[in-house]
């Protein structure tokens, strides 16, 4: 069976998901709750899916076996993941979302959340072993009742939220192109901006999933969005992975800005004092942000539990985001003269919204806009279909000695400092930075790099990955 783990929820082959093994781990999800107090026999559990083809199957399959294990689902329908965490913290229900996010459409996944919000590390050790369980006592014939319908009900309290964060037209005059494909947020993105005053272009809908990977756009996309700006003169454009948690935005020339400057700029919209973000995001985010910043691991557990430190220790205002640009928070926040009820997980309109307010604010493009954050300029991509055995060969090379170290690093620069947080992160004597990671969720080696401008980052990251294709050739 391919379904492990990753850095957000379990992911694996679609033809696994389509079969017993979505069964298994919805009833080892439903047993947890009921094990650890967080659901009683009859409470309601939620369940959503993504535009993937395998998903109304595998959604069907989880709303079956929560039902068998004495829980009342409610199927949600296709909505974004946003949605419907916050739908399931308003009515005080777990869910589960069947989502592959960016990954190929051959994949998917599920997301598991608890009434109070997404599922911890411990949490994903307890169902692994439950799952073990029922896989060792076999598993029991699953009955197909019908589930009653949520959907609109869950996608009107997400859209409220979005529709209330600013004032009225204050996205007038303002030309957008919404890249569509086929994220499930493609109709409320258009709906949002347009009730903002924005003149909005839709582009590029798509019926066949489209996997958008907003944390390392590929060349092909840039493409698209670069001549869709030229051709329709937008003032910018915005998009969403599948499952509608991490944003894209594009400026007027149709170049994607960076996740962590999104997640920045909602950040400071919000007016966050504490901000969790992974050890990946921007090495200038302390001093651009103004408030204190807790570096974590890569994965939205892993900042959600800085983000609960945080509140546990007294905080107030504490939001998160990902390097994808995924925003979460913590504790309300008053906005536009309403109180934000918090949201610990990954969203896409909160900072595509941000980003849009300081535009329409700041009346230059959004190019200039950017670039007054005077971040070190950073670049990441990834080298797809490499197998987990060879990153894990890779980074134990990497890191068993300074000189195997700076033998691999020896074409790029002199390390000065390294980090093992998550993946190796090292600092080179120019102080340029380069982190090697490998995925937690997908077969691919991701790399992140900053320079002191954007050729020499591009430069560093085409060298990176260079360096890493040597050494895998040469083993």
């Amino acid at each position: 069976m391919s379904l492990k783990f990753g850095t957000s929820g379990l992911r694996g082959l679609a033809v696994d998901l389509e079969g017993p093994a979505t069964a298994l781990y919805a009833r080892a999800f439903a047993r947890h709750l009921l094990a650890t107090g967080r659901a009683r026999p009859g409470d309601k559990v939620l369940v959503g899916r993504d535009f993937r083809a395998s998903s109304p199957a595998i959604a069907a399959i989880a709303l079956a076996a929560l039902g068998d294990e004495g829980l009342v689902p409610l199927d949600c329908g296709a909505l974004p993941t946003p949605a419907l965490a916050l739908y399931g913290l308003a009515r005080g229900h777990a869910s589960l979302m069947v989502t592959g996010s960016h990954i190929p459409a051959d994949r998917n996944g599920i997301k598991f959340y608890r009434p109070d919000g997404e599922i911890d590390k411990a949490d994903e050790a307890a169902i692994t072993a439950a799952a073990a369980a029922i896989r060792a006592g076999g598993m029991p014939e699953a009955a197909r009742a019908a589930a009653e319908d949520r959907g609109a009900e869950a996608l009107a309290l997400y859209a409220g939220r979005n529709e209330a964060l600013l004032r009225a037209a204050s996205l007038a005059g303002l030309r957008i192109g919404v890249y569509q494909h086929s994220t499930v947020a493609r109709d409320l993105f258009v709906s949002v901006l347009a009730g903002y005053g924005a003149d909005v272009v839709v582009l590029g809908r798509s019926e066949q999933f489209i996997p958008v990977d907003t944390e390392a756009v590929s060349a092909a996309t840039v493409a698209l969005l670069a001549g869709w700006a030229a051709e329709h003169r937008l003032d910018a454009l915005v998009s969403a992975d599948g499952d509608g948690d991490r944003p894209l935005v594009a400026d007027e020339t149709g170049t994607p800005l960076r996740g962590d400057l999104l997640g920045l700029v909602a950040c400071r919209f919000l007016g966050a004092r504490t901000i969790a973000t992974p050890v990946t995001s921007n090495s200038g985010i302390e001093a651009a942000s103004g408030a204190r910043v807790l570096r974590t691991r890569v994965g939205s557990p892993f900042v959600i539990a800085a983000m609960d430190e945080a509140v546990a220790a007294g905080g107030t205002a504490v939001a998160g985001f990902e390097a994808n640009g995924g925003t979460l928070t913590a504790t309300p926040f008053a906005v536009n003269g309403r109180a934000l009820a918090p949201l610990p997980t990954r969203d896409s309109l909160l900072p595509v919204l941000a980003v849009m307010a300081l535009r329409a604010a700041q009346r230059r493009p959004l190019s200039e806009v950017a670039a007054g954050f005077a971040l070190p300029a950073a670049a990441s991509d990834r080298l797809e279909n490499f197998p987990v055995e060879t990153s894990a060969a890779l980074m134990a090379e990497l890191r068993s000695g300074a000189g195997p170290l700076a033998a691999f690093l020896a074409p790029l620069g002199v390390p000065a400092a390294a980090s093992d947080v998550d993946g190796l992160r090292v600092t080179l004597e120019d102080g340029a930075v380069i982190h090697f990671r490998p995925s937690g969720n997908a077969p691919e080696m991701r790399c992140y790099v900053e320079a002191a401008d954007e050729a020499a980052a591009v430069a560093l990251l085409s060298a990176g990955l260079a360096r890493i294709r040597d050494w895998t050739e040469g083993r």
